[in-house]
């Protein structure tokens, strides 16, 4: 347990949030106007095959061969020259930039279903360490709706937006089809992109400011592995005259997070929205050909590579983040891109464990997923096999708290205030798992709960949460 002789109990989450301004919603004419002309240059437009086979390699653990990367997909030079014609048409026909349509600056994270009970764990670690930007959670449509939330995150000075007020949504057959449409559809000229898993250990804001956004306009943040694209992919989007290995030695993207200006990277983000469109059927595969990373993530540099516009690639390798005392991991660290010289980090992509209140201290909790097949949500408390159970059970943290400290950070006692707030004060709320989560916390972080203000009361945030400081 934590131990020292302060205790603090600033809010900076009720503190902060009254101060944001909300943005408008889109013009829902400009934006649908926009989208329209976008779709039907994709619609014209489309590359071959649309079907393209989807085969994993033997090995996912061993990086693939040159002789397993050159023949891995099978795709005809008729094919490829057909894509690559339809490349350059959907290129000419990118429209202008809509300048009445975007404005300022802000946070996007893509929500929804079971993914918005660790969206609201992400955000409110955002104001806890201090960001002030207004936020926009996209989500599908009103089935993707938790009832209530959207209520509920504008006094965080966030607001909800759904794709299907805008677009037809039953033409994007998969969930990573979604980020670039909630990116492209944001009311912000410049954003900062959060997958719902993605939790903020240090304050983003300042990115915006770094010289590293200014000089380029873009951020971008390096998965684990170089790039396992088909050779005839540099052919088909223009960067080569014939297949070609020239990004085989390119570091990957890791797109939980990103940072975009629209107005000077307008087009490059249209055309990674054409990559997306027909992504499941034809350009995922082109890109990783099934080895690690099948998804959006790489169609953001190819776009921005295809058209000859630079980018910033933060040069920190990724840390992953173990279970304490376990190889198990639990996420992906990123660091600061304002350091170039120091790893220094900055984000938590938890992409292995999610941190979700529901999933880790819940009994017998109704699904959040939407599936009739799947009524009860099982956590990890109730989990015995699963690594951090004992954690929670024996009332240990799940970060070990040395390695945090040799990286500067400790993010772990906000993050459960966070999820605190999740569990006794949101339309998560329920009595037992509230009870849960505060003994764990009390027991752990040495946290006490203290009766509301008045003016905490009045803005819906409850108890004060006070954490003991050294």
């Amino acid at each position: 347990m934590s131990s020292g002789p302060l205790l603090s109990c600033d809010s900076s989450r009720a503190r902060l949030s009254r101060s944001i301004h909300l943005p408008d919603a889109p013009d829902t004419r400009v934006l649908t106007s926009t989208w329209m002309s976008l779709q039907n240059a994709f619609d014209q437009n489309k590359p071959q095959p649309l079907d393209l086979k989807l085969t994993t390699f033997k090995s996912l653990s061993q990086f693939p061969s040159l002789d397993d990367i050159q023949t891995h997909t099978e795709l005809s030079k008729v094919d490829a020259r057909a894509s690559r014609n339809s490349h350059v048409q959907v290129v000419r026909a990118l429209p202008a930039y809509p300048e009445s349509l975007y404005s300022g600056r802000g946070i996007v994270m893509l929500a929804g279903g079971k993914y918005s009970c660790m969206a609201a764990t992400g955000l409110g670690m955002l104001r806890e360490i201090g960001s002030t930007l207004p936020v926009e959670v996209w989500m599908k449509d009103e089935q993707d709706e938790k009832a209530g939330w959207c209520r509920e995150i504008v006094q965080d000075g966030m607001v909800c937006r759904l794709l299907s007020d805008y677009m037809d949504v039953s033409k994007l057959e998969h969930g990573y089809q979604l980020k670039i449409n909630s990116i492209l559809f944001s009311t912000f000229q410049q954003i900062l992109f959060l997958d719902a898993d993605n939790v903020p250990v240090r304050n983003p804001d300042g990115i915006f400011e770094s010289s590293n956004f200014k000089d380029t306009g873009i951020i971008l943040w390096p998965d684990y592995w170089k790039h396992t694209g088909s050779p005839l992919l540099p052919f088909e989007v223009g960067l080569s005259e014939h297949a070609s290995e020239m990004l085989r030695e390119d570091q990957t993207a890791e797109s939980g997070q990103l940072v975009w200006d629209k107005k000077r990277h307008w087009k490059a983000l249209c055309l990674a929205a054409y990559y997306n469109y027909y992504g499941p059927q034809h350009y995922y595969t082109m890109i990783s050909q099934g080895w690690a990373g099948w998804g959006d993530k790489d169609t953001f540099p190819i776009a921005l590579r295809s058209l000859h516009e630079d980018y910033y690639m933060v040069p920190h390798p990724l840390r992953t983040l173990f279970v304490n005392g376990t190889t198990q991991g639990v996420g992906m660290l990123q660091a600061d891109p304002i350091n170039n010289e120091q790893y220094v980090p900055m984000f938590l992509h938890a992409n292995i464990i999610k941190w979700s209140i529901r999933d880790f201290l819940c009994v017998g909790c109704p699904s959040d997923s939407g599936d009739p097949k799947d009524p009860v949500a099982v956590s990890f408390f109730e989990k015995p096999e699963y690594p951090i159970n004992k954690h929670l059970k024996q009332h240990h943290r799940i970060f070990n708290l040395e390695a945090m400290q040799a990286l500067g950070i400790d993010p772990e006692p906000l993050i459960w205030k966070s999820m605190e707030h999740a569990a006794c004060r949101s339309v998560w709320q329920e009595t037992e798992l509230c009870a849960r989560t505060r003994a764990h916390m009390t027991l752990v972080f040495g946290h006490e709960f203290r009766p509301a203000g008045t003016m905490a009361r009045l803005l819906g945030y409850g108890d004060q949460v006070c954490i003991k400081e050294a």
